[in-house]
């Protein structure tokens, strides 16, 4: 797994995270859903090393990455502050300016780099979202009925206790989905409560703080600069819940392009190829 990347834990200001790095060329920083690690990649980043220098960290709170306190309403888990640690973590390794492509809660934090850190985002991929903003304020009926773990996931601990009882049977993702390795960094990761809690404080500022920054950078007119594209899976249910996503992501971006990939839900997993391919296409 991610032949030829060198692995390290490598400390910033305020966390340490576990970084897996390698290729050469530009830079594409690739973030990670939950309830993933920055393994989910090991099948994308060796086809796109040869033409980048692909970093992959674990986010805060997720994997072996360090766990910082809650905050103040969840903002120790805001997407403000895993944008500054992946800008922090950029300039460590000396790439100023970069690509960032990011899936699921992930594409929070890419979006969040985007709208906080022009300067250093080149070009900007999202993968299976809109805007948290968006997201709630069309919240009718079919998304609360397909995406009601956004809300249990904000109560305080119920979830970890539903989630730990039996880790393996509550996500149900398998072996050959994910490729072994993969599958067995996930699992230590689901099994360990410090993890899991971190994991769910993500989603808790998905509803406190990072709410409302979106809010904010909606009521200034605050766009995302740089040129954006904007993929979903069309096995998985975006397509079915928004009409337009590329409309609605124009709200946010300047410069929108998109499509749909035939893949589930984990694009990175399940269909590595078109996704690296547009990746490429795109970011170069």
């Amino acid at each position: 797994m991610f032949d030829g990347f060198t692995l390290q834990m490598i400390e910033l200001p305020e966390v340490t995270l576990r970084v897996r790095h390698g290729g050469a060329g530009p830079a594409v920083l690739l973030l990670h859903g939950h309830p993933r690690t920055h393994a989910t990649w090991h099948r994308v980043a060796p086809l796109l090393s040869p033409h980048f220098t692909v970093i992959c960290p674990d986010l805060r709170g997720y994997g072996l990455s360090s766990k910082p306190p809650d905050g103040d309403n969840h903002a120790g888990y805001s997407k403000r502050k895993m944008a500054q640690d992946c800008v922090a973590l950029m300039k460590h390794l000396g790439h100023d300016r970069f690509a960032v492509v990011g899936h699921d809660r992930g594409s929070y934090v890419a979006m969040r780099a985007a709208l906080d850190f022009p300067a250093a985002i080149e070009c900007l991929m999202v993968l299976d979202s809109v805007p948290i903003a968006e997201a709630l304020a069309r919240c009718a009926e079919p998304f609360a009925r397909r995406w009601w773990h956004w809300f249990f996931f904000a109560q305080p601990d119920k979830p970890e206790q539903a989630i730990l009882a039996d880790p393996d049977k509550w996500y149900g993702f398998t072996a050959g989905q994910m490729g072994e390795e993969a599958y067995a960094d996930y699992h230590r990761a689901i099994h360990d409560p410090f993890t899991v809690h971190a994991m769910l404080e993500d989603y808790r500022a998905g509803l406190a703080v990072d709410r409302y920054h979106d809010e904010e950078d909606r009521r200034n007119g605050h766009k995302i600069r740089c040129p954006t594209r904007v993929l979903w899976s069309t096995q998985d249910d975006l397509p079915i819940l928004y009409d337009d996503i590329l409309g609605i992501w124009r709200n946010w971006a300047s410069e929108v392009s998109g499509q749909g990939i035939d893949s589930g839900h984990h694009v990175a997993e399940d269909n590595p190829a078109e996704l690296a391919r547009q990746i490429i296409q795109f970011c170069r």
